[in-house]
């Protein structure tokens, strides 16, 4: 269960803007640019200490946030952040009197909205301050440092430790070059990922059934290689079937690419097909056959691995997205965003829409949700990223976004756009007939009716445009479970996993016999 935090509270009348005096002891040399970000959290007094002052999307407004950019913070500089613009959930001014904890990030990558402060960061001390009053200096004068996967691998329980280095034994890199995304950019890029590979490959002759999978919004390369581990342990156990599990890492400067072919974030869906995929079967020995290619992700990697089953129907035989983003915009999170007048932030009845839920209650608007992600930084997160997914470029060369972050209003020429471009269910009922010979039982959706972010409405839109084509698909809606605890069954955190692994090696091998 999550937990989640109160708002904080607002006063009617406004004091004196406030604004955050910040140094730094750092010389970062021609490096020291970024989103310089400052948190407020409101406590009681006598709390216990803390070392970290943060936001959550999942509890939007229980810290206060002000941020400027920087393009460059000498040792000594003060960088002066004021409270009254760029300030979520309100202007400093307006929060109710009180005893607040204070931090201050540099976000030096700009990549806060995707994973939070990191790397090469620069963060303060906590300092306790009383509002309305003075603000003291805040010195930026930790760097975070680089935690490499040995020190992720070595925090984790001795048990899982284990298993994930019994899976470490028959996991390879995947770094393939691609011509195609490097005309794009015009810098070298490869396709990333890892591959487990089945217990006895080395000394084996025979191949294998494959499948491609794509991790969520906020997966890496790290958590990459740690499904992989986590795949091949399981193949080593038993508990899955032999075949090659290739794990891709789609996280990109500006969030998720999600292999789709995009105006903003270049032809990746291409990119993978005719330039990584080939490379693989050339190096691996692996069905290099659509009954033998499957997909599977969940969350944003749901959605690209649907996708890349629609836009690629004869490459792949078949996926199993989990709780994937939405595949019908008509419910893209709660939106129409096709209806007239639509917005994002609220419906004809002036309410908020809601985004994030947690047991029946509402935890996040949409509203909340894309506000603050706005305060936190114009990259790399969820709402941001979907634009540079879905939507064209504008003149300025950045994506032309769906909705207005201050008023929620939708372009409708930007939704036409996301429409006809990647609205899965409209693009499956407008080309079935050309579709249907190389798509038709490939779909194979689950998702759980209590989902998160509310992915089970679009899911259901989806069956349903199927269904009215005479498609064959399946859809399978599990009682209560959520975006978090939908591959659990009793003790098994991974059963959907293996359920869905033993499914795609029937279709592979029909008849043949799977671990039970």
């Amino acid at each position: 269960m999550l937990a989640f935090a109160a708002s904080l509270p607002v006063q009617a009348a406004s004091a004196a803007p406030v604004a955050v005096p910040v140094v730094t002891t750092r010389d970062l040399g021609d490096d020291a640019g970024g989103r310089l970000l400052v948190f407020a959290q409101k406590v009681e007094p006598g709390a216990k200490p803390q070392d970290e002052v943060d936001t959550s999307p999942f509890e939007p407004t229980g810290t206060a946030i002000a941020a400027i950019e920087v393009k460059h913070l000498a040792p000594g500089e003060t960088a002066l952040v004021g409270t009254d613009v760029d300030a979520f959930p309100t202007a400093w001014s307006k929060l109710a009197p009180g005893t607040y904890r204070l931090q201050a990030v540099l976000d030096r990558n700009h990549d806060y909205n995707y994973g939070g402060r990191g790397p090469g960061d620069l963060v303060s001390r906590v300092v306790e301050v009383k509002l309305p009053g003075p603000v003291p200096t805040l010195t930026l004068d930790t760097e975070i440092s680089a935690r490499d996967f040995d020190a992720r691998l070595a925090s984790l329980p001795a048990d899982k430790r284990a298993e994930v280095e019994l899976g470490l034994r028959n996991v390879e890199a995947v770094d393939v070059p691609s011509p195609l995304m490097t005309g794009f950019s015009g810098r070298a890029t490869s396709i990333k990922g890892w591959i487990a590979l089945p217990p006895g490959y080395a000394a084996g002759k025979q191949t294998y059934p494959v499948a491609y999978s794509d991790g969520g919004f906020g997966s890496n390369a790290d958590s990459a290689k740690m499904n992989a581990a986590g795949v091949a342990a399981m193949m080593a156990k038993g508990e899955m079937p032999p075949m090659i599990w290739v794990i891709l890492d789609h996280h990109i400067a500006t969030g998720t690419h999600e292999f789709a072919d995009s105006a903003n974030n270049g032809p990746w869906g291409a990119a993978l097909t005719s330039e990584a995929i080939p490379a693989l079967e050339a190096k691996y020995r692996m069905d290099a056959r659509a009954s033998g290619r499957f997909l599977n992700g969940h969350s944003s990697g749901g959605w690209s691995t649907l996708w890349l089953q629609v836009a690629y129907p004869k490459i792949f035989g078949g996926t199993w997205p989990t709780s994937p983003d939405p595949g019908d915009f008509h419910d893209f999170t709660n939106i129409d965003i096709y209806a007239p007048d639509a917005n994002a932030y609220a419906g004809a009845d002036g309410k908020d829409r809601p985004l994030i839920r947690d047991e029946g209650k509402v935890v996040a608007t949409l509203r909340q949700f894309a506000q603050l992600e706005s305060a936190l930084g114009p990259y790399g997160g969820q709402f941001a990223s979907f634009d540079w997914v879905f939507s064209p470029r504008c003149p300025d060369g950045r994506p032309c976004p769906l909705f207005d972050r201050a008023t929620g209003r939708i372009d409708p020429a930007v939704a036409a756009y996301w429409r006809e471009h990647y609205d899965i269910a409209h693009i499956v009922a407008r080309d079935w007939p050309a579709l249907k010979p190389d798509l038709d039982g490939k779909i194979h959706l689950i998702v759980g009716t209590a989902d998160t972010f509310y992915l089970d409405g679009p899911a259901h839109r989806l069956q349903a445009v199927l269904d009215g084509l005479g498609a064959k698909s399946s859809f399978r809606f599990v009682p209560g479970r959520t975006h978090f605890d939908l591959y659990a069954e009793g003790e098994d955190k991974m059963a959907l996993l293996k359920t869905i692994a033993k499914e795609m090696y029937a279709v592979a091998r029909p008849g043949s016999a799977t671990p039970q």
